[in-house]
């Protein structure tokens, strides 16, 4: 029997749970209409009212540690329901396509790393993979601009990306609304791809590109979450601190094959990836050493080269499948 100290709390809960500013039984994952809801791309004034705006000023009073049993429940709770949402994703798609692309938040719209990704993410999306990120800026936008834009002729994912660069950075003026009218003058419902973000790097806002966001407070449930669900491999991209991190995570996975098998390690950039910051000569070391085990390894600068390893790796699942 609840006793009547146990039922006010359970009240309080209760009343707590509606007073925030998302909901605490979400279902489903969002779009950027539900994610941006309230936002006009033709007023960048209202980006300061709009969903995902309250959301991160709430979750930064409330402290990325929430400070209450309440205020961690609720987003317990949320990303609960985001993580029930992406299981029902995946029993609509296929996991084994899911190509991840990793690379930094603060690569430029101008870099020819950004466009290169965008015809990378393009070319997949058309042969039948879906693209995932982790839904933020810079390399990620480009995996869902990429995404956004398959089935387009050249011609027009150039415009789309000269749409795009008067606002370089996601600190820029006009970095989202432009975003948004490349998706109001070229929309598309044919293509899928899933970005999945974190409130915890709430400044930097969510790409609208992806037609699927799975927005956690948790950072460590996001991370994880993208590492594991890109079943049909990861391309990585160049990146710093947070792009290292997914990289050795992955390693780890693919070599106590987490999941019954290892997926490709792509590095796209080799001077980057040799020489800037030697990570790929590294890992070729400790398997070369017997450190690591059972790493699908490839460094290239050529996309052909790239698209290539994906399409040997499908087809060695078809078998694995079988």
């Amino acid at each position: 029997m609840i006793s009547s100290n146990s039922f006010n709390n359970l009240n309080e809960i209760t009343n707590y749970f509606k007073q925030v500013p998302f909901d605490v039984t979400r279902k489903g994952l969002y779009s950027a209409i539900d994610l941006y809801e309230g936002y006009d791309p033709d007023d960048d004034e209202t980006f300061k009212t709009c969903h995902d705006t309250k959301v991160y000023e709430h979750y930064m009073a409330k402290g990325k540690h929430a400070s209450t049993v309440e205020e961690s429940l609720a987003r317990t709770l949320h990303d609960h329901g985001i993580h029930v949402a992406l299981d029902k994703f995946f029993d609509e798609h296929d996991k084994l396509l899911c190509v991840g692309i990793m690379g930094g938040h603060a690569q430029l719209r101008t870099d020819k790393m950004y466009r290169e990704i965008v015809f990378i993410s393009k070319q997949l999306t058309e042969m039948g993979f879906f693209m995932l990120s982790g839904g933020g800026p810079g390399a990620m936008e480009a995996t869902h601009l990429g995404a956004w834009m398959a089935g387009r002729s050249k011609e027009e994912v150039e415009d789309a990306i000269q749409m795009l660069t008067p606002s370089p950075s996601f600190k820029d003026e006009g970095w989202l609304s432009s975003a948004f009218h490349v998706m109001r003058k070229y929309p598309q419902g044919k293509y899928v791809s899933l970005g999945i973000p974190t409130w915890l790097y709430g400044h930097e806002p969510s790409t609208p590109f992806a037609t699927h966001i799975a927005k956690f407070f948790e950072n460590s449930i996001r991370e994880d979450s993208i590492l594991t669900l890109a079943y049909g491999g990861i391309i990585y991209t160049p990146g710093s601190a947070g792009t290292l991190q997914e990289i050795f995570q992955d390693a780890v996975q693919n070599h106590y094959l987490s999941f019954g098998f290892s997926s490709p390690m792509i590095f796209l950039g080799k001077d980057f990836w040799t020489k800037e910051i030697p990570i790929y000569s590294l890992l070729e070391s400790l398997m070369q050493n017997g450190k690591y085990k059972n790493l699908i390894l490839t460094v290239s600068d050529e996309s052909k080269e790239i698209v290539a390893e994906l399409m040997k790796f499908r087809e060695k699942m078809k078998d694995f499948n079988q």
